[in-house]
């Protein structure tokens, strides 16, 4: 039993949308007006960072630190604090959520932010600012758009849905590059979309936008909102072995009850 005392939710969840959103207006002030010397690559070319992103943490990782003293943080860019035991209150965070998007002026990118206990999600919410949309959810709580609650399709069979997922920016590299996936699902459903940001896909899944998703080679910050909407929208999340590991495990996949199975059967890690 964690020895924390029980989390207020609606507490956290006003301040984080709060965060979010505030968040979401420093990134618009940025969004088309980046130059050159402010986009750089991460260790692999088309992994991009930009001012906008650093901006973003550093703007958000303060509040949180000063509203939750108690919480760890782990974001993409900067901020990674020591673990504080098994069942620590940890936040992670995705700053801008799909980068490139954001660099070329598309508009599916987003910031994450979802809070853990250990490694069961607590919390999440993904602020899309450019879209106007603004998804949370809470455990036990439900997940909701602006307020709706959400729900994961119904969709029983393969040949009915839409299927999203990405592929690693390593991909050259990578021992399996998710193309023999994409290429297995290609004749067996009514269509496949790659929008660029994990956390979104996730989010349309738990709106039942899309029948399910599954992605490799996944960091924690991709994942930890958009999971808990997905289960609090009715949906089931496992890693890409059916197992309890893909906060951390780098696989995921996603879908309601009826698909679910059937789309990780066929994915290969």
């Amino acid at each position: 039993m964690s020895s924390q005392a029980p989390l207020d939710h609606a507490r956290v969840l006003e301040a984080t949308l709060d965060i979010a959103r505030g968040a979401g207006r420093l990134l618009m002030e940025h969004f088309g007006k980046l130059r050159p010397e402010q986009i750089t690559s991460k260790s692999v070319e088309r992994d991009l960072v930009t001012a906008a992103d650093l901006a973003c943490e550093r703007w958000v990782v303060p509040r949180l630190r000063e509203l939750f003293p108690q919480h760890a943080i782990e974001s993409e860019e900067e901020t990674v604090d020591p673990a504080r035991g098994a069942d620590e209150l940890r936040w992670f965070l995705d700053p801008i959520d799909g980068t490139v998007n954001f660099v070329h002026q598309l508009p599916s990118f987003c910031i994450s932010m979802g809070l853990y206990r250990g490694t069961s999600p607590e919390l999440g919410v993904v602020h899309a600012p450019r879209l106007g949309e603004t998804f949370w959810a809470t455990l036990g709580g439900g997940a909701f758009l602006d307020g709706r609650q959400l729900h994961v399709s119904r969709t029983r069979e393969l040949k009915d849905a839409i299927l999203a997922t990405g592929f690693p920016y390593e991909r050259s590299q990578a021992a399996n590059n998710n193309l023999e996936n994409f290429g297995r699902f290609f004749h067996e459903i009514r269509g496949e979309r790659r929008f660029g940001s994990a956390a979104l896909d996730l989010c349309y899944v738990a709106a039942g936008r899309f029948d399910g998703y599954w992605e490799l080679q996944l960091s924690p910050h991709d994942v930890a909102a958009g999971a808990l909407l997905v289960r609090e929208a009715g949906g089931v999340i496992t890693d890409a072995d059916g197992g309890e590991n893909w906060l951390r495990g780098g696989h995921i996949v996603a879908a309601g009850p009826d698909l679910h199975e059937q789309i990780r059967a066929r994915v290969r890690h």
